[in-house]
């Protein structure tokens, strides 16, 4: 079962982002959608019946989708990159993802791939599309890749490496360094994949004047089975208290986690506003409240 799941913030457009990505990726489909307005709430504006969380499968891997107003907005510091194995299918995906969006590196061959782009879509969630194999990505055909800049750049490596550590079944697979000849410094990470529960994940610095760092608009779901799971999974990421609210995290790095029971979908359907009323006043769950609210 995957342990960490991506999870995208959008102002209203989830359910439509979803059709799009689920469309261009093999192995792709919708799931649960909860909407707003069904159980005797409602929260960040959205009017009656708006889709709240779209659960997604892109090639295989789980993704989530919320529509939580305009208060966040994605960043290309967090991207999905996206491996294909065919090029007609690379291509189409490329100029749907292009429409209405930026394209940071055009579609053309590099070094590392024949063919390869990256741009943010219509919404600025943030995609490198490349073909290639899936052996390349640990099977993947999504893999996140954080992108550490501004007064982050140059901690990549301590980032994978308190990562790996805290996570089972984990570890450093590669990591190409720069030399030192450009803005970075000499030895810090141009490119780095690595496991996390399994899970293939990809990280670099990058020293240049980007205008972008983390966002809570890209955030990572960690589903835990018990409340020790929690305390531990808290305790070791969180470094922003005033960041903290709904099982929400950021850690030292500026990435974003929820820290999530893997039974608070069942908990939040109860009837009756209790649970959520609950929930939305936590910043780390605690799990025997929302049962005490469910009942």
């Amino acid at each position: 079962m995957q342990k960490i799941i991506p999870h995208l913030w959008f102002d209203g457009a989830a359910e439509d982002a979803a059709k799009l990505y689920t469309a261009l990726v093999p192995d792709s489909r919708i799931g649960k959608i909860s909407r707003y307005g069904k159980a005797g709430f409602e929260v960040h504006g959205q009017p009656e019946g708006t889709a709240m969380n779209v659960d997604i499968t892109l090639g295989g891997q789980r993704m989530l989708a919320l529509n939580a107003g305009p208060r966040f907005r994605p960043t290309p510091a967090v991207s999905y990159y996206l491996m294909f194995e065919d090029r007609a299918a690379l291509d189409h995906a490329w100029k749907a993802l292009a429409e209405g969006g930026q394209v940071h590196m055009p579609l053309d061959a590099y070094p590392w791939s024949d063919r390869y782009g990256w741009l943010d879509d219509r919404w600025g969630v943030s995609w490198q599309l490349s073909l290639g194999t899936l052996a390349q990505t640990g099977g993947q055909a999504m893999t996140p890749m954080l992108l550490f800049t501004g007064d982050k750049a140059g901690q990549a490596e301590a980032a994978l490496t308190h990562y790996t550590a805290l996570f089972p079944d984990s570890g450093v697979e590669g990591i190409l360094r720069h030399d030192g000849s450009g803005a970075d410094a000499a030895g810090s990470v141009m490119h780095a994949q690595f496991q996390l529960a399994g899970q293939t994940f990809m990280a670099g610095d990058s020293a240049l004047a980007h205008a972008f760092t983390f966002t809570e608009a890209n955030s990572f779901v960690v589903f835990c089975d018990d409340q020790a799971e929690i305390d531990h999974y808290w305790n070791a990421l969180s470094a922003v208290p005033e960041a903290e609210r709904c099982g929400w995290l950021k850690d030292r790095f500026g990435v974003s986690w929820q820290i999530i029971p893997r039974q608070l979908p069942a908990l939040l359907s109860a009837p009756g506003a209790g649970v959520m009323e609950a929930f939305l006043g936590m910043g780390k769950i605690d799990i025997a409240e929302l049962e005490r609210a469910a009942r």
